[in-house]
């Protein structure tokens, strides 16, 4: 299910909630609805807001952070392709079919990665049969002196480097937001809604106020959501460090 879809639920989810507050009120004999009814059902919602604003940054900042380290690893990717073209570049010219590769590749990631719908996350940084085919290459020169053959070792490390972080991408694309939190938490949302349609009296401020308070909820979810998934929807990693690597190529 798109994240889109799942925070619309959470949306109606959560203002059904405020709605059957609202049908309550009305339904409810007047003691439910006195004075110190509404203080201990206020007080036991306060520590459902509680909980469920401490559940919902937690989840914020762990989308985050999952998704900042993505971003750093295709820096930090980028920089390592550079470095690896330059490495194959001072070893001679004798590597112009691996550097031709190699900037092949990276224009596909780009143009993978800049497509409205992407391909598959563990493709962002390149096919296991190209990133093979490179280090067959590169495995495959005959080094002439100690010169090359340094370069030769330098640049398979650079190139094995580059290959662990294909795979910690194609690792971390499966981390999400567990399924079973997500049901809990909009179940503590609309208990919540729930207790304000209760005492809250109908007129178009209140609803309009229960409205853009439940649509902000439902689009803290939705940035969740699309956080743990940068290579698709609203929120992408960008590929201007690739693009940029990608114009350094080859020089």
């Amino acid at each position: 299910m798109s994240a889109i879809a799942t925070s619309s639920i959470v949306f109606a989810c959560v203002f059904a909630g405020a709605s059957l507050g609202m049908f309550l009120r009305k339904v409810l004999p007047q003691h439910h609805l006195s004075d110190d009814s509404k203080s201990v059902v206020m007080i036991a919602m306060g520590l459902v807001a509680t909980m469920t604003a401490l559940v919902l940054g937690l989840l914020i900042s762990s989308a985050k952070s999952s998704f900042d380290t993505l971003n750093s690893e295709i820096v930090g990717t980028s920089s390592k392709i550079i470095l690896l073209d330059r490495t194959l570049g001072n070893y001679g010219p004798e590597t112009k079919e691996a550097r031709d590769l190699l900037r092949s590749v990276v224009a596909a990631v780009v143009d993978r990665m800049e497509l409205k719908e992407s391909a598959n996350p563990s493709e962002m940084l390149a096919s296991t049969r190209e990133m093979e085919s490179m280090y067959d290459k590169i495995q495959g020169l005959l080094p002439k002196d100690n010169r090359q053959r340094s370069f030769q070792a330098e640049a398979l490390s650079i190139l094995k480097e580059i290959r662990q972080t294909h795979w910690l991408v194609y690792e971390q694309q499966s981390t999400s937001i567990s399924m079973p939190m997500l049901i809990i938490l909009v179940c503590w949302l609309t208990a919540l809604f729930i207790s304000f349609g209760l005492y809250a009296p109908t007129n178009g401020t209140v609803v309009t106020s229960l409205v853009v308070s439940a649509l902000s909820v439902s689009c803290a979810i939705l940035l969740i959501l699309e956080l743990y998934n940068p290579y698709r929807g609203l929120i992408k990693i960008s590929s201007a460090p690739l693009r940029a690597a990608l114009t350094q190529l080859g020089n």
